[in-house]
């Protein structure tokens, strides 16, 4: 009677065989109620198994709803495929840098010596040197004002993609007004930040505003930028550090006097 009761049970879910498979066990001591016990058993197991509700796949989904409630997982991205990406754009970033034509390529990187020469020079003889200072403040604002008329040169032949319009040639005065202002200020510090700032918005106007430049031209406009403004906040960071240095000598000769 067992094996027949355990076929019928084949199709029920597996909690359910164990719930009722203990009572038949505690029942099996009587004799007498056996079989009533057991047909009753079968019928009402029958009927469960039949039953849509408790399908053995629907069980296990709503087992596998109820339990497994974690996020859902979202692909990151490895570091392997993050720093290849990065690699591949910056190979691309050097192929076109190559592609630049000689001339251009040169006097743009001749054109970066008196910035990073003055803030090499005050580093290694440990000096810091107000005329040198303001001499790359000079030409940084030279340089800026360059930066800005150049789009009018862009904007003004007849076949040029760019429009001779008030976005061109009004936005090209802003950085030779923000050189201007640098060299009104009297401490080299604001001076830098206004030619850092200047350089910022150049770069923005010939990256955004005129997407047909080339590409070997945008990227020498932001290695350029890099550079300048490195160059710049340098000398403001030597200029802070000999006033640090100045004031703690003064001190300490005060004390002695003292």
């Amino acid at each position: 009677m067992f094996p027949h009761i355990q076929r019928c049970c084949f199709h029920t879910p597996f909690k359910l065989q164990k719930l009722t498979v203990p009572r038949l066990l505690l029942y099996g001591k009587n004799k007498t109620t056996w079989s009533s016990l057991s047909l009753q058993l079968q019928r009402n197991v029958c009927l469960l198994s039949r039953s849509p509700s408790l399908n053995p796949a629907s069980v296990y989904a709503t087992k596998l709803q109820a339990f497994h409630t974690s996020p859902p997982f979202f692909k990151k991205k490895t570091p392997k495929e993050s720093e290849t990406k990065d690699l591949g754009v910056l190979q691309q970033s050097m192929k076109s840098l190559k592609d630049s034509p000689k001339p251009a390529l040169y006097l743009s990187l001749a054109g970066l010596i008196p910035f990073v020469s003055v803030p090499l020079l005050m580093a290694v003889q440990g000096t810091y040197y107000p005329e040198l200072a303001f001499a790359q403040i000079t030409y940084g604002a030279v340089t800026v004002s360059f930066l800005g008329g150049k789009r009018w040169g862009f904007a003004l032949p007849e076949n040029s993609p760019a429009k001779p319009d008030w976005l061109n040639l009004a936005n090209s005065t802003v950085p030779p007004l923000l050189a201007w202002q640098a060299l009104l200020f009297k401490d080299i510090t604001h001076g830098a930040i206004m030619l850092v700032m200047a350089l910022g918005i150049a770069l923005h106007y010939d990256l955004s505003l005129l997407p047909t430049y080339p590409r070997w031209f945008k990227v020498l406009r932001v290695v350029g930028t890099v550079v300048m403004v490195l160059s710049l906040l340098a000398t403001a960071a030597l200029k802070t550090i000999s006033e640090e240095q100045l004031s703690n000598r003064r001190n300490k000769w005060q004390n002695t006097k003292q």
